[in-house]
């Protein structure tokens, strides 16, 4: 949490300083170090909100490029009650959610449900995988319509993570980062904004952007317009749709009673098995040693073909 109460005024973490949280009106202290970053948390262990994550430099950094009075800003739902923080909203209701960490399907489909207008940043660079596989998966796109800026992908899973593809709303992946990359990459220095369109469920569109253009856009409010009417305007396309995956429940320790039951069933269902199997009896092989290649002695059947083991070798002639 970037900022809390005193004096009922907002302010940063300092080295000492003691607070109230403005969401749940509990006491907070300020924790000042050389590892994390200054932030401000809960006596107790207990999160006020369950969306809430740790922050990062790369949270910071994006939520910089916009006003004070945008941050952390508390949403109440009438309706059901619930209220959340919202990392950036600006004047014209977009809300943005940067996320780090990994995220579970049905929150996402449950914060998508609440802001409504909103738009994900996603960072690119917390697995190792993700800006290779990008790399590697841009070489099966195509111009859309011809544009410059716009591609068209029929796998989309060879560029983005899996968990991203079935959003509702925009998706925005950096792939800069905090990292410190050496290879200086032109490519991380864009934005790659996934639309939620889809054509015969498999298609994608997505496009590149400055992060310049996307900050100046979304404070001017053009943001929203702009993607409102290019999803109308894409007709063989589908939207995605909510789709809540249930949980499964967690197996219950066995007793030991139900261990023995167990083994008990499993033993008759193989006896049973072996009744059932037919019976199916092999011919006797016989295995002749080199001495007794050729014709056997006693017999006129030629088990295995004659083979000379030297010039000089003669089947024994029968007497």
């Amino acid at each position: 949490m970037k900022y809390a109460l005193i004096d009922s005024q907002r302010k940063e973490a300092e080295r000492g300083a003691k607070g109230t949280c403005p969401f749940c009106s509990k006491p907070v202290i300020a924790k000042c170090g050389n590892i994390k970053i200054n932030h401000w948390a809960h006596k107790s262990n207990s999160k006020c909100d369950s969306w809430s994550e740790t922050e990062t430099e790369w949270h910071r950094s994006w939520k910089n490029n916009y006003p004070t009075e945008w941050q952390e800003v508390i949403l109440h739902d009438e309706e059901t009650n619930e209220k959340h923080i919202a990392d950036v909203r600006t004047n014209n209701n977009l809300i943005i959610e940067f996320q780090h960490s990994s995220i579970e399907h049905n929150e996402r489909i449950a914060r998508e449900k609440f802001y409504k207008n909103m738009v994900w940043i996603v960072d690119g660079t917390r697995l190792t995988r993700d800006y290779p596989r990008f790399k590697k998966g841009f070489n099966f796109t195509s111009r859309y319509k011809g544009k410059k800026d716009i591609f068209l992908i029929y796998s989309p899973n060879r560029i983005f993570p899996s968990s991203w593809l079935e959003s509702t709303v925009p998706v925005i992946f950096d792939f800069k980062g905090q990292a410190d990359t050496s290879d200086n990459d032109e490519e991380r220095e864009s934005i790659y904004c996934l639309f939620p369109l889809r054509i015969d469920y498999f298609g994608a569109i997505f496009t590149k952007l400055t992060r310049s253009s996307f900050v100046a856009t979304t404070k001017n409010g053009i943001w929203s317009s702009r993607i409102e009417d290019f999803l109308k305007s894409e007709p063989d396309f589908v939207l995605n749709e909510h789709r809540i995956i249930e949980k499964i429940p967690v197996k219950q320790k066995r007793n030991k009673f139900d261990k023995d039951t167990e083994c008990e069933q499993f033993s008759q269902n193989q006896n049973q098995q072996v009744i059932q199997q037919p019976v199916v009896y092999r011919p006797r092989r016989i295995i002749l040693s080199p001495r007794n290649y050729g014709y056997r002695r006693g017999t006129q059947i030629n088990y295995v073909k004659k083979k000379q083991f030297s010039k000089n070798y003669k089947p024994r002639k029968r007497r």
